[in-house]
């Protein structure tokens, strides 16, 4: 069994595609997990999601100590959107999701998703990175699009999964990595740990 340190449903998704046994370690209502996410300065998105990622499994260790959880791996990821060295966080807002949706339509784009593991004293992290290419959107397939509320709580405004795929051109990398969480890589972490996969 291992934990997941996520709210997100396509992680948790993704680990029952593994056929991995998990339980959720989600923040306390007490915590400032969205702080954790701040954007230093002009950091490299690279660097930005391992980051993130390495503070929200700190975050989580701290968490499971608290309530008094038994010891098991731990699992967190983060994904980012970035064009160039600019990163396209979460929307705000319908009209921040549009200027996001604008700045990635008939362009590409890269998704970088991060992945740490923490078992006992060790800790193994892995980077996916991937790009993607968007057929140009119209004005009115972007506000359609927003008003479908797909955008929001996701990286770059869009899920790969979802209507977006519509727009999508061409993919090239791994397409779990875009979902949120990079199979091929979480596995290796995984047996890097010792734990037995199918």
């Amino acid at each position: 069994m291992i934990y997941l340190a996520s709210q997100s449903p396509r992680r948790a998704q993704l680990l029952e595609q593994m056929g991995l046994r998990f339980e959720t370690l989600l923040p306390d209502p007490q915590e400032d997990a969205e702080a954790l996410e701040a954007v230093h300065g002009s950091e490299p998105p690279a660097r930005y999601v391992q980051r993130v990622t390495a503070l929200k499994l700190d975050a989580a260790l701290a968490r499971l100590h608290r309530l008094g959880q038994p010891m098991a791996p731990i699992l967190c990821a983060d994904t980012t959107v970035a064009i160039g060295s600019e990163i396209l966080g979460k929307p705000a807002d319908a009209r921040h999701a549009a200027a996001i949706l604008r700045q990635l339509s008939g362009r590409t784009h890269r998704v970088l998703t991060a992945v740490a593991v923490q078992s006992g004293r060790k800790r193994v992290q892995a980077l996916s990175v991937s790009r993607v290419s968007f057929e140009p959107m119209s004005a009115a397939q972007i506000r359609d699009y927003v008003a479908s509320g797909e955008p929001f709580g996701k990286a770059g405004a869009y899920a790969v999964q979802g209507r977006a795929a519509m727009y999508i051109r061409h993919i090239s990398g791994s397409y779990s990595g875009i979902m949120g969480l990079p199979l091929r890589e979480t596995a290796q972490l995984l047996r890097e740990l010792g734990l037995r996969l199918a």
